[in-house]
């Protein structure tokens, strides 16, 4: 696992501030299960040595962090509007499909409404039914260089196509492990109808809001199959993201072809290719690190602390739409000294009147700290 501090970045902030990652969710784990023992470590090797490439499944979210309601319509709520908010609150449900690298397809399952993302290839669609729209990216074919070159789904104002799967939350978590965290082995459990090894992540740190964070991986393939993460002072599960149903087998390669609806507004964008590391098959998509994590590497912006006691710093005007101009987001909002807060049971984001944003999984007094030292 990679343990670079350059990597750490808090999973439940991801999508937050880029209105994405975080569209899916979990159910707890089942009855206990006997399994033979085996330590930390080696659950560890496991994850680290899976070769799932491909899978279907539905996932489910439950996340009680202490948020208000979110509304999805209202004056200044554009139709069909998504908000990263939005998916912080209460359970949301979806189907995932996943064939190699870069062929997915997500589902979100709304009330009355559905959305999709389906990726394959250079290809890219974006669909939502409540307003039926459409947005369509392609990349141009590859260059012939001896690089290895992946398309560039996706422009910076558009969200990364990382699929919100169990395992790709937890590589977050687990791209923190050092000696800050004790990770210990709970009892096996089953999860969508799978038995699974049940690991544990407990922050030795005092400052920050995690408490644990419990990763359930497959006993057979090495798969994380759910995460929960508890919060300090909470008894139920603050958030939790898990498969209730998984078939390992290939899908078939016509869910990766989309076709919108008649009438759809369909909006076409095209997008240059560029270069990356070579790097091993995941088994979801890996979008281009720029995208997905530009607090960290965007100019200008800041880590201070490290592991669960991090705060992410952005300087005035490089944060995302998603935290300074949203209306749904507003209204989660408190007022503080120099600014707004928005303070839940896993996450503080401080948004100063001079357009500097500050966020991590620690307390807001931790993030006015980090502000008034800069």
């Amino acid at each position: 696992m990679a343990r670079t501090r350059q990597r750490w970045l808090p999973a439940l902030l991801i999508p937050f501030a880029l209105a994405i990652a975080v569209l899916l969710g979990s159910v707890q784990a089942g009855a206990t299960v006997s399994l033979p023992p085996k330590t930390a470590e080696e659950i560890l090797a496991m994850i680290a040595r899976t070769e799932v490439r491909a899978f279907s499944g539905t996932v489910e979210q439950t996340a009680e962090l202490g948020l208000p309601e979110v509304p999805t319509s209202g004056p200044g709520i554009a139709p069909g509007a998504v908000s990263a908010l939005e998916f912080l609150t209460g359970s949301h449900t979806a189907r995932v499909y996943v064939d190699g690298p870069l062929r997915a397809r997500l589902q979100v399952l709304d009330q009355m409404a559905e959305r999709d993302v389906v990726i394959n290839g250079g290809d890219a669609w974006f669909y939502n039914s409540r307003d039926n729209s459409a947005t369509h990216l392609t990349a141009p074919a590859k260059p012939t260089a001896p690089e290895k070159y992946e398309p560039r789904m996706l422009p910076p104002d558009m969200p990364a196509p990382e699929m919100p799967t169990p395992e790709a939350m937890a590589s977050r978590f687990l791209a923190a492990v050092d000696a800050s965290t004790e990770v210990t082995v709970s009892e096996s459990s089953t999860v969508a109808g799978r038995s699974a090894y049940s690991l544990v992540l407990n922050p030795r740190s005092t400052e920050t809001l995690v408490d644990s964070v419990t990763i359930d991986v497959d006993s057979e393939t090495g798969l994380p199959l759910g995460v929960e993460v508890r919060a300090n002072g909470q008894a139920e599960p603050a958030y939790s993201l898990a498969y209730t149903q998984l078939d390992l087998s290939t899908p078939d390669a016509e869910l990766f072809n989309f076709t919108p609806p008649p009438g759809a507004t369909v909006t076409e964008k095209v997008l240059p290719v560029k270069p990356v590391p070579s790097m091993a098959m995941p088994s979801t998509p890996v979008p281009d690190p720029a995208v997905v994590e530009p607090e960290v590497r965007g100019p200008g912006a800041s880590v201070t602390g490290k592991g669960w006691d991090s705060v992410i710093s952005l300087p005035p005007g490089s944060a995302p739409a998603e935290l300074t101009s949203n209306p749904q987001l507003s209204q989660a909002l408190q007022p503080v000294g120099g600014g707004r807060a928005l303070t839940t049971s896993l996450l503080s984001v401080l948004i100063l009147d001079d357009g500097r944003v500050y966020a991590g999984m620690v307390p807001l007094e931790r993030l006015q700290s980090a502000a008034a030292a800069q």
